[in-house]
């Protein structure tokens, strides 16, 4: 049975149509209804952004806290005004749309609670169309006690994604991480053909740190994932991330944006800057880290965990990613920012100031290898156009390097 929903502007509603068939497969039957028990629908099924279990105003209210990380006061207030109003139990009453489960044998979440030992009850956040976009549960306690989070792969990407992600957080939990805390693995294997990763919840309701020592705390731990392998000083033309780098172009093919690519690795190639080689996280940004009072920094989704790149990678992702998604600015005029900035941001990372800039101009030819090969455009992520920002930033600077 094919779950029937509005019309939106952004895909939304017909993602929640996708989920709903991949976690209740047949027998069971997902339908939607006005008011009733089930799943609540915020805001509503049209525009839906988030499944909320009824049945426990504890737990329905802990769902919403946990959904996102909130970035930014406004946010914050949001999430928390939520929690508030599904913990008093006017949640259900405010937003009337369900998402009712009829027949719950074979589903993903009672395999869930036969994983965890546990009775638990499930929430999502269904967010914007990204190739990488992958169902993710909350698995919550009725006393509202997150259990864990449970990720499903169900494509070559997103399988590919989960099996690293929980390879990397094996590997990571035996590693001197400094201030940074990972999720330990629960249970790895598959789920009717798909992927499944369940992880530990991190303790991400404890007391933050103010935004003074913040700052100073996130980039220790970034400083501690770079060098968790060790870090290693060489040229950049002869290392073996340049290899890797430039095999990752030439797998895009013929398509303009790689002969564009190759061009700009020339011209790092044959500058051949110094480069400090470490580890990165991959994708570090405001929703996926959390820095506690008592200085331990949390870092979840790990999926693009990577060794032998240059280190400080992470701290320039975290920039441009903050740049455009928290602070409003346009992409091009980020990008070309992160270059120019570079030599700051890179310090901490023993990066050699006076090539910074080709440290950043390599990180970006590698977000735009990881989103052409991904085809984040094609899926719809605003910055899949990599020949829109990404690309007239880069080129711009090298020529005025080379005058």
């Amino acid at each position: 049975m094919v779950l029937r929903v509005p019309a939106d502007g952004d895909g939304r509603s017909a993602y929640l149509a996708e989920l709903a068939e991949l976690i209740w497969p047949g027998p069971a039957e997902p339908t939607l209804h006005r008011g009733g028990r089930g799943w609540v629908v915020v805001p509503s099924a049209a525009r839906p952004r988030l499944l909320v279990p009824t049945g426990s105003p504890r737990a329905a209210a802990s769902a919403v806290r946990h959904s996102t990380e909130a970035v930014g006061r406004k946010a914050k207030l949001v999430r928390q005004g939520l929690a508030t109003a599904f913990r008093l139990g006017l949640g259900p009453l405010v937003f009337r749309d369900r998402l009712v489960v009829r027949s719950a044998a074979g589903t993903l979440d009672a395999h869930l609670a036969d994983v965890l030992g546990a009775r638990s009850m499930v929430s999502m956040h269904i967010g914007p169309a990204r190739a990488n976009r992958k169902p993710v549960l909350q698995l919550l306690g009725p006393d509202g006690r997150a259990l864990g989070y449970a990720k499903l792969g169900v494509d070559p990407l997103t399988r590919t994604l989960i099996d690293v992600e929980a390879a990397a957080l094996r590997r990571l939990a035996d590693l001197p991480l400094g201030p940074v805390t990972v999720a330990g693995v629960l249970h790895h294997g598959e789920w009717h053909g798909h992927a499944l990763l369940v992880q530990e919840a991190l303790p991400v309701r404890l007391p933050r740190a103010t935004p003074a020592t913040a700052e100073a705390a996130e980039r220790a731990a970034m400083v501690a994932v770079a060098g968790c392998l060790g870090v290693r000083r060489r040229s950049y033309a002869g290392s073996e991330h340049a290899a890797r780098l430039a095999d990752a172009v030439d797998a895009l093919g013929a398509r303009p944006e790689a002969g564009r690519l190759r061009a700009v690795l020339k011209i790092v190639a044959d500058a051949d800057p110094m480069v400090a080689f470490g580890a990165w996280h991959g994708d570090w940004n405001g929703g996926n880290s959390a820095v506690l009072a008592d200085g331990r920094v949390l870092v979840w989704d790990w999926e693009r965990f990577e060794s032998d790149v240059p280190a400080g990678y992470d701290a320039l992702h975290r920039a441009v990613q903050t740049a455009i998604g928290h602070d409003g600015v346009e992409p091009p005029d980020a990008a070309r920012a992160l270059i120019t900035g570079a030599a700051g941001t890179l310090a901490p990372f023993d990066q050699d100031g006076r090539d910074a800039d080709l440290v950043a101009v390599l990180y970006l030819v590698e977000l735009a290898a990881r989103y052409l090969r991904d085809r984040q455009a094609e899926a719809g992520a605003r910055l899949g156009h990599v020949d829109a920002w990404l690309l007239p930033a880069v080129e711009e600077h090298l020529a005025r390097r080379a005058r």
